[in-house]
């Protein structure tokens, strides 16, 4: 066991946040555990830091310390480190690594330059993610994707997965829009937002996330920044293309249907793709730290739903969709069967879990 001190500007973030109970000197005999983000001001960091005061404050045995990263390409990379296996959480999703496995192949190579064949086990879901699988424009003209071909199209970093990765994934895999044929530019969330707003960009990717029940949606501040410009209009993927990219990469894309007014100026029925954020760990991780984490998270999920949009989402049902016995942790299937909440991934989910490509 070890101290644990608040430090640097997720320590700052903490001691800034409202409402909540903090402390003036290190609490001890409290097991700190790194987890793997993404930059500061991405949702997790936030929503993290606040399960993390949650801990320390009622004295919880295991502590989930946020660690700012680069994003979850980075973090699958710094993962393919054996020193990481035994002490480090990460953010995740279910393409990331699948994909991961192919890593340096021609049509990864731009993303991942090596492969990464690890069998990761999944901890607990905490979002569905919409970014990158669907695009918005101010253009009447545009209304599939297929109008985009020749278009000057708006993508996240290449480092960033939603954003970046996995639009040109779907772009060019399942409507042959690629880089030759069309005017593609990577940029930040901001900038490729604001490039839609100010017509120097014909089309952009933007952001929402959700849950399993399809009830509880969350609206990134680049969807609001859009709202507050006036009226644009969607353009989905349909569940064919989505099927399309799911069979020739063994990802486990989901296609959602999202009914008219759920988003900001969405006006009729949306075909969506989204991927699954997880948190995960190597296989070596300590049975009992994942077995504590996954209880932490199942006893304050319910208390801290008022106080992140990321925890507004939370349910058990998040929590399991697309685990099982092959892709699980152990001492996370063990939380989840004391709490009597494992059925819900053997059995009311189970024609969604997440599979790796050498388990197809």
């Amino acid at each position: 066991m070890k101290s644990f001190v608040l430090k640097g500007a997720l320590g700052a973030l903490a001691l800034g946040l409202g409402g909540l109970s903090l402390f003036a000197t290190p609490v001890v005999a409290q097991q700190a555990v790194p987890v793997l983000l993404c930059p500061q001001g991405c949702g997790p960091t936030e929503s993290d830091t606040i399960l993390m005061n949650q801990m320390i404050r009622d004295g919880y045995p295991v502590v989930l310390q946020p660690q700012e990263t680069p994003g979850y390409m980075a973090n699958i990379r710094m993962m393919a480190d054996p020193s990481m296996w035994e002490t480090t959480v990460f953010s995740t999703e279910d393409p990331i690594i699948q994909l991961a496995f192919r890593g340096g192949t021609d049509e990864i190579e731009e993303f991942l330059p090596e492969p990464i064949p690890i069998d990761f086990r999944l901890l607990y879901g905490e979002a569905w993610w919409g970014q990158g699988k669907f695009f918005v424009t101010f253009d009447p003209n545009i209304r599939t994707v297929e109008d985009m071909m020749g278009k000057r199209i708006s993508l996240g970093l290449r480092s960033q997965s939603d954003w970046g990765f996995f639009s040109r994934l779907f772009l060019e895999h399942g409507y042959g829009i690629t880089p030759d044929n069309s005017r593609i530019n990577h940029m930040t969330p901001p900038a490729l937002t604001q490039q839609l707003i100010d017509r120097n960009t014909d089309v952009a990717v933007s952001v929402f996330g959700t849950e399993p029940r399809l009830e509880e949606w969350l609206i990134g501040g680049p969807l609001r920044q859009l709202e507050a410009a006036g009226e644009f209009h969607y353009i989905g993927i349909e569940p064919e293309i989505v099927d399309k990219v799911n069979e020739k990469f063994d990802t486990t894309f989901l296609s959602v249907a999202i009914p008219a007014g759920t988003l900001p100026h969405q006006n009729e029925e949306l075909n969506v793709a989204v991927n699954r954020g997880f948190k995960a760990v190597h296989e070596s991780f300590s049975e009992e730290l994942a077995y504590q984490i996954v209880k932490g998270v199942l006893e304050y999920g319910p208390q801290l739903q008022d106080l992140h949009p990321l925890w507004d989402i939370w349910s058990p049902e998040l929590m399991l969709h697309g685990l099982s016995e092959e892709n699980t942790h152990p001492g996370a299937i063990r939380a989840y069967k004391e709490a009597g909440l494992w059925h819900l991934a053997t059995e009311t989910y189970a024609d969604y879990q997440v599979t790796y490509p050498e388990a197809r």
